[in-house]
C-alpha cells in the first residue's frame, strides 16, 4: 500500500533494497489488505455527496451507504474514516492510486470496469432513467432524442448504456457535465436549462420531489446492482470481507431494513402534491415556524418532524376542521384536547403545543428497545391510528414470524386491520389500517424536505487546494484526520435548497 512505502520516504533506494532482501531471507511476506487495515486500526473510504450514499447532517453523518460502511468498520473491529470528494472523477483517481481502501460511488460494475477494480453488490438496484422537463414533448424513445442534445454526469453508468444504444441510433448524442451531481442535473432540467438528461432511478427517487417540473420518460438499459469499488491494486481479501458481511446483513434482514429507511418512504407525493407543498412551505410555514421550533425544543423533538405532523393533518390551517370533529393545525380530537389540556384547538399556537405535547406521550408508550428510526415510525402510526390498533398489527406481524419491532414488517400487516378476516382476531377491532401506513410515508417525506431546506450547506474551499490536501495526508499516511468538518469537499447543489437532509 501507498501509505506503508510512504514511512519510508526518507530511506535510500539502497536501504530499501537490503529491506527487501532481508524480508525474502527471512521468509516475511507482505500482509494482505485486511490484515494492514487491522494493523492500523483504520477503514479509509472514499466517497461523494449524495442522499443515496453519505450526506452530514446535525445529528451526523447518514446515507445507504455510509451506514453498511460503518457496520462493516464495527465488524472488522477498527475505525471508519470518510474523505468526501467532489465526484466519481475524483474517487475513480484515488482509487486508481489506491489511496483508500474502498470508494462509494453510487455506481453498478460495467464491462468496462472489470480487471480495474474489485466491485461488491450492495443490495440497491438502479436505472438510468430519461427525464425531461414538462413543457416539452415527451420522447418515447432514444430514437426521439437523435440530434438532441442529452445531458449526463460524469463518469456514471449512463455513458456506458448510451454508448450501447448508439448502436441503433447513430445520431444520439450526450453531453457530459463534470462539475454536476443528480441534484444540480435535475434542478437544470427543473429550470428548462436541459431539456432532456439521464440520471440514476434511485437519485431520481430521492430528489423527485424537489423538482416537480421534472418528468420521468422511460428507462435505459438493464438495472444492475450499486457496488462498492476497491482497487485492483489490492488483494481480494477486503472485498471478500465486505462480500461476506452484507451477505450476512442480506440473510438477517438488516440489509433490507437499512434499504427501507432511506427508500421506503418515496412513493408518496405527486407532481400535484409536491408543487402544492413547496407553495405552503414560502406562504404558511413562516407564519408558525417559531411555534413548531418552540414547542419542538420544550418537547424534545425535531421541529421540522413535528411541522411535517402537522402538514400532514392540516396543510397548516389552523381553522382546519374534519367530518369527524377532529379540527386545528394539528387536528386533535376533542378528547386528546381535553386530556392534554388545549382548550382552543382553533387557536395555531395551543394546537402546536397539544401536538408536541402528545406526540411525546404517544413517543414515550412505544417500547424502549426499538431502535430509531422505527420508534418514531411507530409513534407516528399510533398517533394517527392509535397505539391499540398498532398493537394489534404488531401482534399479527408476530404471529406471521415476522419482526414486531420493524417499521418495514409491521406496515404489511396495518393494512390487514381493514379486512374482517383478520381484524375480527384482534383486540381492538376494525381499523383503516392503510392510512397510518400512507401517513407515516407521507411525514417522513415531508420532513426530507423541510430537513434539505434549513439545513444551510457549508462553503468548500478551491477543489485544487483540497486536491493537493488529500494527496499530502495520503502520502503521509493519514487519509483525512488533519482536516476539519468544513474542508471537506461537497458535490454541489442548487443554492437554494441547501444542504441535502438526513433521511431518518
Amino acid at each position: 500500500m501507498p501509505r506503508i512505502l510512504a514511512a519510508f520516504t526518507g530511506a535510500s533506494a539502497r536501504t530499501l533494497r537490503l529491506l527487501g532482501t532481508a524480508l525474502l531471507l527471512t521468509g516475511c511476506s507482505q500482509p494482505s489488505t485486511l490484515q494492514e487495515i487491522r494493523d492500523e486500526g483504520v477503514l479509509h473510504v472514499i466517497t461523494r455527496t449524495a442522499p443515496s450514499i453519505y450526506v452530514e447532517t446535525e445529528d451526523g453523518p447518514t446515507g445507504y451507504d455510509y451506514e453498511l460502511a460503518k457496520l462493516f468498520a464495527n465488524e472488522l473491529g477498527v475505525k471508519l474514516r470518510i474523505r468526501v470528494a467532489d465526484d466519481n472523477t475524483e474517487i475513480l483517481s484515488v482509487l486508481d492510486k489506491n489511496y483508500a481502501h474502498l470508494g462509494m460511488l453510487g455506481l453498478s460494475s460495467q464491462p468496462d470496469t472489470i480487471g480495474q477494480y474489485h466491485t461488491v453488490a450492495t443490495g440497491i438496484t438502479a436505472q438510468s432513467i430519461l427525464v425531461y422537463n414538462r413543457d416539452v414533448e415527451r420522447p418515447e424513445s432514444l430514437k426521439d432524442l437523435a440530434g438532441k442534445p442529452l445531458h449526463v454526469v460524469a463518469d456514471s453508468n449512463h455513458e456506458h448504456r448510451l454508448t450501447k444504444a448508439r448502436g441503433e441510433t447513430a445520431e444520439l448524442q450526450w453531453q457530459v457535465h463534470p462539475g454536476l451531481d443528480a441534484a444540480g442535473v435535475l434542478s437544470r432540467v427543473e429550470s428548462g436549462e436541459f431539456p432532456y438528461a439521464m440520471v440514476s432511478s434511485n437519485e431520481l427517487d430521492l430528489n423527485h420531489v424537489f423538482y416537480p417540473m421534472v418528468k420521468e420518460a422511460f428507462a435505459v438499459g438493464e438495472p444492475g446492482e450499486l457496488a462498492w469499488f476497491f482497487p485492483a491494486a489490492q488483494d481480494e481479501s477486503l472485498a471478500k470481507a465486505a462480500r461476506q458481511f452484507l451477505d450476512t446483513l442480506e440473510a438477517d434482514g438488516t440489509l433490507a431494513q437499512i434499504a427501507e429507511r432511506f427508500y421506503g418512504h418515496l412513493d408518496r407525493l405527486n407532481y400535484v402534491g409536491a408543487r402544492t407543498f413547496m407553495h405552503h412551505v414560502e406562504n404558511r410555514l413562516p407564519k408558525y415556524e417559531s411555534l413548531f421550533r418552540d414547542y419542538a425544543r420544550d418537547f424534545n423533538m425535531d421541529w421540522r418532524l413535528l411541522a411535517a405532523i402537522g402538514y400532514q393533518e392540516s396543510h397548516w390551517r389552523p381553522n382546519a376542521v374534519s367530518p369527524t370533529g377532529v379540527r386545528g393545525l394539528m387536528m386533535l380530537t376533542r378528547n386528546t384536547a381535553s386530556h392534554i389540556g388545549i382548550n382552543n384547538r382553533l387557536d395555531a399556537e395551543e394546537s402546536i403545543q397539544g401536538g408536541a405535547k402528545y406526540f411525546r406521550i404517544v413517543h414515550e408508550k412505544i417500547p424502549e428497545r426499538i431502535p430509531e428510526p422505527d420508534r418514531t415510525w411507530f409513534a407516528l402510526a399510533s398517533y394517527n391510528v392509535g397505539f391499540g390498533h398498532l398493537e394489534d398489527a404488531r401482534r399479527l406481524t408476530e404471529g406471521a414470524g415476522k419482526d414486531p419491532d420493524r417499521w418495514m414488517d409491521v406496515k404489511e400487516f396495518l393494512p390487514l386491520l381493514a379486512q374482517k378476516e383478520w381484524y375480527t382476531k384482534t383486540r381492538f377491532g376494525y381499523a383503516r389500517g392503510h392510512e397510518p401506513v400512507i401517513y407515516v410515508q407521507n411525514i417522513r417525506r415531508y420532513y426530507d424536505v423541510l430537513a434539505r431546506l434549513n439545513e444551510p450547506a457549508t462553503p468548500a474551499p478551491e477543489q485544487e487546494e483540497q486536491i493537493v490536501q488529500m494527496e499530502e495526508s495520503q502520502k503521509a499516511g493519514v487519509l483525512s484526520d488533519r482536516l476539519k468538518p468544513d474542508e471537506k469537499l461537497r458535490a454541489g447543489l442548487p443554492a437554494e435548497l441547501g444542504m441535502i437532509p438526513p433521511t431518518l
